[in-house]
């Protein structure tokens, strides 16, 4: 969810808990310096939002100059109170039983009962954005799926660890705040939070008038989870001969849009052609959402012999692969197992990328990488497969040499 940055943005109805601020939404209280004195919630009082410095009252400003407003500042208080009206319901749809109240309080609160079933409870927490890829959104005027990209990017992170996602919290800041666009991006991140199980439990909403431009937006957000201790996937599990499993991306995901821009720039290429092999526009093709695995690898790890997940995020797959595998083992992957999808030989072709640069920035197919014991591998993939996860087996974990291995070439 979302509220505004100190000194930036409007009051109204709270939506969490993240410090202090003058909110859109009333999620924060702005800190001494960021809000009149005296003034316990917004900024409805003279104030030097900056210095915290009072502002001179009307008869004390120079003759003929108007006093001062939020509004005239760059600040729409009304905005924000419709914004998060229009986002009321889809946040509410996240919030399983465990959530207490809903939109308004200064904090989120969840009922942690549940962990007291635990032996030994670890939580886990992520923190993440999505990178460049708002600015092709807010190029193409469409704000809905950008916060499932958001959703995967925290969640996914999450769950390579073994860890259950339980609530997540947002963050969302524009140079100019329209309701109806601030309520499309936080719809979409509720809809991400439906998809992988989690409350939206809180968040921000900031407008950063001349900071940056009407049209500008970004997000961030982060998510807390849990592990049973003797559960926790990761290296200490991995040995040499498990088989590591691909699970196939939805395309370039939330990775490798400032280069992916470049390309677009020094290419002359218009994000609503249709570049032959892409089935649809390139704006289509660098909006489409990153696949979030957090039911399917949690169900994989309650059914199978799972020993690590591997998020294939920057760094490409084999950068990621080697954080999840102890020390004195490698993995070798054959990409002669899968085609990676038209887009990234589009970029490749468009920018002049090499192989090595493309596998250092992109996934290049494969969004998530699962450990198993070579055992379980083929009833992993039955999994996955039902539960609709193109997958297949790529590698194993080899012994004695600490690198990734990528070998072979690609299915033409």
């Amino acid at each position: 969810m979302t509220s505004a940055s100190p000194g930036e943005r409007p009051p109204g109805t709270p939506r969490g808990p993240t410090g202090p601020s003058d909110s859109v939404t009333g999620a924060r209280a702005a800190s001494p310096g960021e809000r009149p004195p005296g003034t316990p919630r917004g900024p409805t009082g003279p104030s030097d939002s900056v210095t915290g410095a009072r502002a001179a009252s009307p008869e004390e400003r120079p003759s003929g100059r108007a006093a001062l407003d939020y509004q005239a500042a760059g600040v729409n208080i009304a905005a924000g109170d419709r914004a998060v009206e229009l986002m009321r319901d889809a946040v509410a749809r996240t919030a399983g039983p465990e959530v207490i109240g809903g939109i308004g309080g200064f904090a989120g609160l969840f009922d942690a009962s549940r962990l007291t079933t635990y032996r030994r409870p670890l939580l886990a927490t992520a923190t993440d954005g999505v990178g460049t890829k708002v600015v092709i959104a807010q190029r193409l005027g469409r704000y809905g799926t950008v916060g499932l990209d958001l959703v995967a990017m925290v969640v996914d992170d999450l769950v390579t660890c073994g860890a259950e996602p339980l609530f997540m919290t947002d963050y969302v800041v524009f140079g100019k705040l329209s309701a109806d666009r601030a309520a499309e991006v936080v719809r979409g991140v509720a809809k991400g939070c439906e998809l992988a199980g989690c409350a939206l439990l809180g968040g921000e909403t900031a407008e950063h008038p001349g900071h940056l431009g009407p049209d500008d937006f970004d997000l961030a957000g982060a998510a807390t989870g849990v592990v049973e201790a003797d559960a926790l996937l990761g290296p200490d599990r991995v040995q040499p001969g498990d088989a590591v499993l691909a699970l196939a991306s939805s395309g370039l995901h939330a990775n490798g849009y400032s280069l992916v821009r470049r390309v677009i720039a020094e290419a002359g290429l218009a994000l609503d052609a249709e570049p032959a092999g892409l089935g649809r526009t390139l704006g289509e093709e660098l909006l489409t959402p990153t696949t979030i695995y957090a039911r399917d690898c949690l169900a994989l790890a309650a059914a199978c012999d799972v020993h690590a997940f591997a998020h294939v995020t920057g760094g490409g797959l084999a950068a990621n692969l080697a954080r999840v595998l102890p020390q004195g083992t490698g993995a070798t992957v054959d990409r002669g197992t899968w085609r990676p999808g038209a887009v990234f030989a589009f970029i490749a072709e468009h920018g002049g990328i090499g192989q090595d640069e493309m596998e250092r920035v992109f996934n290049m197919g494969v969004g998530m990488a699962a450990v198993v014991s070579a055992a379980d591998a083929d009833r992993a993939l039955d999994l996955l497969t039902a539960r609709g996860i193109p997958a297949w087996r790529a590698g194993q974990v080899t012994s004695g040499v600490d690198v990734v291995r990528l070998v072979g070439a690609y299915r033409a």
